[in-house]
């Protein structure tokens, strides 16, 4: 065989090579099993939404990721006469400095006035959460001792640091967040109502 025809085999050869490798590559791709969720590079998977769960039993308030619990938080819930509603809800409506109507048609109520969000009187401290609107939410209390009990008329109690921590979290995951003076600005007045409306509702899931 002379030179030039071995140039031309080689070639040839070589293209061929080519052309089934390209040609398996395709049908590995066709064929492939999907990446795993840790083969995909972090920014390219979705953060999992914030969610928050309650045990009425433990008294605790979970904040949590996918499977992942990032915060933790104490509460009182709800007396027998008075239950704390189970189920899931979306969180959809917060006040800041609420004031306090006294709930109409309720025994425990009857001769209680309003009281405004300064009042020292005020059982609402802080901000109050909606989860079951209009008469049920997670708001601060000023009577802190009642943390870990069943003690309130089915609302959820927490500290008042602690709820701000939570009203945070769920604004900057709920499609409303704002600087750190906004907040200062709105606690150190306390005579303003501030309500605030998510553009992301937020779910809480609350189990015996």
């Amino acid at each position: 065989m002379h030179i030039s025809s071995k140039i031309r085999l080689v070639a040839a050869t070589l293209l061929l090579l080519a052309a089934g490798t390209a040609a398996g590559q395709i049908g590995l791709a066709a064929n492939a099993v999907p990446a795993s969720r840790d083969s995909i590079p972090a920014q390219v998977v979705r953060e999992a939404p914030l969610e928050l769960r309650a045990s009425v039993s433990e008294r605790m308030l979970y904040v949590q990721r996918g499977e992942s619990t990032i915060k933790t938080f104490q509460v009182a819930v709800g007396t027998d006469s008075y239950p704390t509603p189970r189920g899931t809800f979306r969180i959809r409506k917060m006040i800041w400095n609420p004031s306090w109507r006294p709930p109409p048609n309720s025994d425990w109520a009857r001769g209680k006035k309003p009281a405004g969000p300064d009042d020292p009187k005020n059982p609402m401290k802080v901000v109050k959460i909606f989860f079951k609107e209009p008469d049920y939410y997670i708001h601060g209390t000023g009577a802190v001792e009642s943390l870990g009990s069943a003690a309130s008329h089915g609302c959820i109690r927490m500290d008042p640091q602690d709820v701000a921590e939570l009203a945070k979290l769920i604004m900057d995951h709920g499609g409303q967040p704002r600087e750190e003076n906004w907040f200062l600005r709105l606690l150190h007045s306390r005579r303003e109502e501030k309500p605030i409306y998510l553009d992301s509702p937020i779910g809480i899931t609350i189990t015996e």
